[in-house]
């Protein structure tokens, strides 16, 4: 699935191996591989290489505002007839045009669900239960042993009330809005919340 075009996806790095960042970061990595989770889970399940995949991708981009652009972004230079030829399935794509139409539907799709996160809304926030965030302490191994912090562990804690916040963060590239929602998520950590101002990794799990 290609990212081109995703406004902002990315930004974050949730694709990077985990490494000791600020919670901000590891806090905007963990959304973005949550929402393309989903935009993945939610997507079309048959790959472009089945008539069934093809066609329910050729409906998505003809009948779904953007499509269009999304084809002409993805490289498709076909006519407006093979376009129709490929949305009846009369007309089979060549091996180059089924990667383009599968590009441009991933991209169409992940463009809708940030452009309206509603839905990435309400699975985090889980009917008011909120989300599990799994908190990774830094990795000490680099760090001189009188300094290391033998008690820091795995923390996990269900966080509720900041979601919708910190989507609109991620989507907008707020850093500064996330570091203030990881401030309020680790004030739950007691006494030990500095400890997890920077950290290795952050999961998230409804």
């Amino acid at each position: 699935m290609s990212t081109d075009g995703w406004k902002n996806f990315g930004k974050y790095g949730a694709h990077l191996d985990p490494g000791n960042v600020h919670g901000k970061i590891a806090l905007g990595r963990a959304l973005e591989d949550a929402l393309e989770r989903m935009i993945i889970e939610g997507g079309i399940k048959s790959p472009p290489t089945t008539r069934r995949g093809l066609l329910a991708r050729m409906r998505y981009l003809t009948t779904t505002t953007g499509g269009t652009q999304a084809l002409s972004d993805a490289g498709i230079t076909a006519t407006p007839r093979t376009i129709r030829a490929w949305t009846h399935g009369t007309q089979r794509p060549r091996p180059h045009n089924l990667e383009a139409i599968d590009t441009a539907y991933w991209n169409l799709r992940a463009h809708n669900v940030l452009t309206n996160p509603h839905g990435f809304k309400q699975h985090l926030n889980n009917a008011g239960r909120g989300t599990r965030v799994e908190i990774h302490p830094v990795n000490q191994d680099l760090v001189d042993q009188p300094r290391r912090r033998d008690n820091l562990r795995l923390r996990t804690i269900q966080v509720r009330y900041v979601w919708d916040e910190a989507v609109d963060a991620m989507v907008d590239g707020d850093e500064a809005k996330l570091e203030e929602i990881w401030d309020d998520v680790i004030a739950d950590l007691d006494s030990d919340w500095g400890a997890y101002t920077y950290v290795s990794h952050i999961g998230l799990g409804a």
